[in-house]
Order: C-alpha cells, then structure tokens, then sequence
C-alpha cells in the first residue's frame, strides 16, 4: 500500500512540476480564438452528421422492402450519428458558455485597467495642487469680483454735478416765475373797463315812471 501511495505521489509531485515549467496559461484573446476556432470546426461537423442521418434514413426508406438487412444497417448508422450529433451540441453549448464567461472576463479586465489608468492620470495631476493655494487662489478671486462690482456700481450712479446750489432756493425761484406768468395771462384776459360814467339811478327811474304812465293811457283809452 505504500508503494503504491509513493508512486501515486511521486506521479503528482511530477506532474505538478511539469506544470511550473510550463509557464502562465494563454492570454484572453489566444483563449477566444482556439474556442471560436473549435466551434466552427463542430459546427461544420454538426452540419455533416445531419446530411448523414438524412442520408441513412433515406437509404432505410429505399431498402425496407427490397432489402432489411441494409435497411437495419443504415437505420443503426443513422442512430450512431444521431448520438454523436448530440454530443456535438451538449459539447457546442459549455463552449459557448466558456467563450462568453471569457469575453466577459476579458472585458472586465479591460475595464479595470482603463479604470487604473485613470486613476494613475487624476493622482498625477493631483500631484502638483495645494488645497492651501487653492484656498488663497479662490479667495482672490472672490475678493475681485467683490470689487469689480463695487466699481460697476459706482460708474452706473449718477455724478452729483451742481450740487453746490441750494435745491429749496431754487423751487422758490420757479415758483415766483410761474407766478408772474400766470399773472400776465390774466391781465390779458380781462374786459375793458369802460370810460364813460353810467347813468344816473335817478334818470332811470324818471324813464320808467313815464314809461307807466303812458302805457295806462292806453289801457283806459281801449277800455272805454
């Protein structure tokens, strides 16, 4: 028994050793390619075993009556393609799921490194920023925008020209002339007055006692 076990280790710790002197296993892309390869090379065998079974079963069709015993022969023929054809596919199918777990993980890869690649870039262009100068440099820049602002306002005001002369004066002084021009529109604007004296009260008075008088004579003239 331990013969055999010393064997069996002897037989694993070479094969082991063999295994490092390989080397690292094929790259991705190397990978990708052997499986595309061998699916193609199935894929064609899966169409030939199909033209076969149809063949065969055709033959079968053919001799049944004339001859059985080809007939069973074609029929077993047909049988052993059927079961190669469906290793075929079992086989096609864990290829398939090999080669997509791969390109999967190939992608993956390619990713993490595009992935550390950018962050090596955001670390070297970090290496030459100071947060401190970086502060002061933002600081600067709000202080002169505070100050480009303060400049703005000041040119937009309005300069205060003349200002040397009193405001209430002034009112008072225009309110005098618009007096004065509304008095000559109004001197303009008045009747004459005019120049020959009115009569008397009592002139009048006379007139309309005459003026009575004879219109009773007329009223006692038509009532007789």
């Amino acid at each position: 028994m331990n013969k055999f076990s010393n064997l069996f280790k002897g037989g694993s710790g070479s094969g082991s050793s063999r295994a490092r002197k390989q080397g690292p296993g094929p790259g991705p892309q190397e990978a990708l390619h052997r499986l595309r390869a061998t699916e193609e090379m199935l894929t064609k065998k899966q169409e030939y075993l199909e033209s076969r079974i149809e063949k065969e079963l055709e033959t079968a069709r053919r001799s049944g009556t004339k001859n059985k015993r080809a007939a069973l022969q074609a029929l077993k023929r047909k049988k052993r393609f059927e079961k190669q054809l469906a290793q075929i596919d079992g086989t096609l199918s864990t290829i398939e799921f090999q080669r997509e777990a791969l390109e999967n993980a190939n992608t993956n890869t390619e990713v993490l490194k595009s992935m550390g690649y950018a962050a090596k870039a955001i670390k070297a262009a970090h290496e030459h920023m100071d947060l401190d100068k970086i502060d002061e440099m933002m600081q600067d820049i709000t202080e002169q925008h505070e100050i480009a602002h303060e400049i703005s306002d000041a040119i937009s005001r309005p300069a205060a020209f003349g200002s040397e002369f009193d405001e209430d004066e002034l009112l008072a002084e225009l309110e005098e002339l618009e007096q004065e021009e509304l008095n000559k529109k109004m001197s303009k604007g008045l009747p004459k007055v005019p120049t020959t004296s009115l009569p008397s009260r009592q002139v009048t008075t006379k007139k309309k006692t005459k003026e009575e008088d004879e219109s009773m004579k007329h009223l006692k003239a038509w009532a007789s």
